[in-house]
């Protein structure tokens, strides 16, 4: 009897002391991160796809771009439309892409993917992710993204754990955000501008969040003394899943999955996601990254259990 290999490739464990993560090989995808057995993320099993981008990496744009087209150096280009529902190019290329092993140990892996040119973007990129637990309740994720090509790419990228309200209800839980204001969006989820939180968004002191409804996107990070912006949610366990972001990432988007397609991700967690832009900054150039031949960008964030 032959057993079936995970849709999502090796999953390549890691572990220091009680903390425990799976990583997977296409995608890169943070399938999994416990620690002393609680999870920190919402997280979905090795013989199953992520149900609504669970731990996805987002390059080289996070959430979406409108109709898929946007010009560059004066070119128009069109990218695959991959949310047939909105007409969007949604979370960038690399999210189905058997990436390389580059290293792994017991508690830290790197993975890398050379990225193919298409007509939509034929922009050649080398990403690096590497991901190591800290032993103490912490995972830290480190990507850089290098242009091999010989012209300017456009670039942007973002993260997609969903953190995990531990045995209690999201509604539940409790949410603090680090961040000053609040991007509207028009019924396709694009953005319209920016604007002082509303009420019921108002989440820099923590508080229950009960039934809010949120597929949001948040800027004007506010930081602390160590130049970290966080997100926090505290489950009715008392314990706290967090995900931090330093300056090299600048906006946030917090989903709760009301009105994601996979019914089993509904109100199951917080999608907690760290940008450098958010949606249709390739048509807008808002918080839009340049990448010049042979340039290197580099991004900072983990997950933490408080």
């Amino acid at each position: 009897m032959t057993t079936a290999s995970p849709l999502t490739g090796r999953q390549l464990t890691l572990v220091a002391g009680d903390d425990r993560a799976v990583v997977t090989e296409v995608g890169a995808n943070l399938r999994e991160f416990t620690v002393g057995g609680r999870d920190v993320v919402v997280g979905f099993g090795e013989h199953e796809l992520p149900p609504a981008s669970n731990g996805a990496v987002l390059v080289p744009w996070p959430n979406r771009v409108r109709d898929g087209k946007y010009t560059w150096d004066g070119v128009e280009r069109q990218l695959p439309i991959t949310e047939p529902a909105r007409g969007t190019a949604l979370h960038g290329l690399v999210c189905w892409e058997r990436w390389d092993v580059v290293r792994h140990d017991d508690a830290a892996v790197t993975l890398a993917l050379d990225t193919v040119p298409q007509p939509g973007y034929p922009f050649p990129l080398h990403v690096e992710i590497t991901y190591a637990l800290d032993g103490a309740g912490g995972l830290d994720v480190t990507l850089t993204t290098t242009a091999t090509g010989d012209v300017a790419a456009p670039y942007g990228v973002g993260f997609h754990p969903w953190l995990s309200p531990g045995p209690g209800s999201l509604d539940d839980a409790v949410l603090q955000l680090d961040a000053e204001s609040w991007v509207p969006t028009d019924e396709r989820l694009l953005p319209t501008g920016v604007e002082p939180l509303p009420e019921r968004f108002d989440f820099r002191e923590p508080r229950r969040l009960g039934s809010t409804d949120l597929d949001d996107a948040f800027v004007d990070a506010t930081r602390d003394a160590d130049g970290l912006s966080w997100l926090r949610l505290r489950g009715t366990d008392g314990r706290t899943a967090a995900v931090w972001m330093d300056s090299s990432l600048s906006c946030w988007q917090m989903c709760t999955g009301d009105h994601v397609a996979a019914e089993a991700a509904r109100r199951t967690g917080l999608a907690a996601e760290p940008m450098t832009c958010i949606a249709d900054a390739f048509r807008t150039g808002e918080r839009l990254i340049t990448l010049e031949p042979g340039d290197a960008h580099t991004v900072r964030w983990g997950l933490r259990l408080l």
